[in-house]
């Protein structure tokens, strides 16, 4: 599927190209089948802006849940629900835009960006409230999310390319193991109590279970971020060539 790009001339919008989005998730073609058939069945009331917000609703579900699971770890049920509140809003408002073909290329491409942005900074700051994880790791992961979120939207400028999926995960795949972890943290005591406390410098840090499956994932996202803006680097270089170095002419005038 493409994704268009245009740009503004005198004021107006002009088309210039579509960038391919790259989905090869797990469940992407699942997925599709039933987004389409929901966005059908949804009443033409329900537009697109709803459904973003829809979306940021969701994100903010998840933070309230991982907040007050400092109470209750049974909160987390609350968080799992919002991945699937965010999920809805985050998937449909796009596609229903292109079933009904209302799709509005600049205006759909800023908001839905912007948005996201919004929701990875209140699901991982809200985790990083919550007893699962430290705030410090919850943060550097939310940078490593912002860099691959960056690197994917200049190349979608650049080469005409969206990826959305890197080792077959997507954002889908993310919501569903989040789900299972917090599932598994609340039936699982022995593993939301489990802690190691470090000492650097004369400073105590203690990590949960949770903090340590944040680092893998982390130093995953890392090695994701290298790997592409290296691949990427060597594709721009091929295709934008250094000039050819000019001689300069010394001769006295």
């Amino acid at each position: 599927m493409a994704r268009k790009q245009v740009k503004i001339t005198a004021g107006k919008p002009e088309e210039v190209r579509q960038s391919t989005r790259i989905q090869t998730s797990l469940f992407n073609a699942a997925e599709k089948k039933v987004l389409v058939a929901i966005a059908k069945k949804l009443p033409k009331w329900v537009t697109s802006d709803m459904l973003t917000l829809v979306g940021v609703l969701g994100a903010i579900v998840i933070a309230i849940g991982y907040i007050h699971s400092n109470v209750n770890i049974q909160w987390l049920w609350l968080a799992s629900l919002g991945f699937v509140i965010n999920w809805f809003g985050d998937s449909l408002d796009g596609t229903v835009a292109r079933v009904r073909g209302t799709q509005r290329p600049i205006y759909g491409y800023y908001v839905d960006h912007i948005t996201d942005v919004f929701n990875e900074a209140i699901i991982f700051i809200g985790a990083g409230f919550s007893i699962l994880i430290d705030i410090r790791v919850a943060l550097i992961l939310l940078v490593l999310y912002l860099m691959l979120t960056i690197n994917v939207s200049i190349n979608a400028h650049l080469k005409n390319e969206f990826k959305l999926t890197y080792m077959g995960l997507g954002p889908t795949e993310f919501r569903i193991l989040m789900i299972i972890i917090n599932t598994l943290f609340i039936y699982i005591r022995p593993l939301r109590e489990y802690t190691h406390t470090w000492f650097i410098n004369g400073v105590s840090i203690t990590f949960s279970i949770f903090d340590y499956i944040a680092m893998v994932i982390g130093l995953i996202l890392l090695a994701i971020i290298i790997v592409n803006c290296i691949k990427d680097a060597r594709g721009y270089a091929a295709i934008d060539p250094l000039p050819e170095a000019k001689e300069e002419d010394n001769t006295a005038k």
